[in-house]
């Protein structure tokens, strides 16, 4: 019998991050701004769990996300450097021109992993 979770979710009020297995995608929605490193630890837990599927890639779909604060930026920042050591995995993030903030913080993300595939919606 498989117990494996397969979907998990993050939720508050001003924001969800979600993540699916069975597509190997976590989807971020709303406005992301917790206090503190500390805060985000469930978030980093999920990602962590998320890159460590089997599944040869793992998509970050950010395109629903309208704002993350710079502990959210600085936990996908270690999360991006932590999946560059998996050389087995692709990373594929997804964001939105539209929304000012990811336009410039993506690209620094792909700055800290080249392989790192980055598209636009």
């Amino acid at each position: 019998m498989n117990t494996e979770i397969t979907i998990q979710d993050i939720e508050d009020e001003e924001y969800s991050v979600r993540y699916d297995a069975a597509i190997a995608t976590v989807f971020f929605e709303g406005s992301l701004s917790l206090a503190s490193l500390k805060d985000f630890v469930p978030i980093s837990d999920l990602l962590e769990a998320a890159l460590s599927n089997p599944a040869p890639r793992l998509i970050l779909n950010l395109c629903q996300l309208e704002f993350l604060n710079s502990s959210g930026i600085s936990v996908l920042s270690r999360f991006v450097i932590k999946a560059r050591g998996q050389v087995d995995k692709i990373l594929i993030v997804q964001g939105s021109e539209a929304i000012i903030w990811q336009k410039r913080s993506l690209r620094n993300l792909q700055r800290l992993m080249p392989a790192m595939e980055l598209d636009w919606t």
